[in-house]
């Protein structure tokens, strides 16, 4: 525990500002899963729509230094893809895993 009365004051702005940036990154993984549900869906209209959303809270957590601006334009990339995708009516589906196989082969 803090000593010094900087030390508690700034203990506190620890505690403070922890919950902010927690409540913002939630908010963020919750518009992602939004525009995500949309684009499984089928509904793009609605995934761009949520797409704007997501893309408007990710660079504002950029800069607020919530997150890194480097991590705010990957999430846009990304998204912006799979929207993209969807609208052609391709669904991009995740990579697997560096040194790993796609798919185990059925056995005979």
């Amino acid at each position: 525990m803090p000593h010094s009365a900087s030390a508690k004051k700034r203990h506190r702005q620890n505690l403070r500002n922890r919950e902010r940036n927690r409540v913002v990154k939630s908010e963020i993984k919750s518009k992602i899963r939004k525009v995500l549900e949309a684009i499984t869906a089928g509904d793009v209209p609605t995934a761009k729509e949520q797409f704007r959303g997501m893309a408007k809270s990710t660079d504002r957590a950029a800069a607020s230094g919530t997150i890194h601006r480097n991590r705010a334009a990957r999430i846009k990339s990304r998204m912006s893809a799979r929207v993209k995708n969807a609208e052609k009516g391709t669904v991009a589906v995740k990579p697997a895993a560096k040194g790993r196989k796609a798919t185990a082969k059925a056995k005979s």
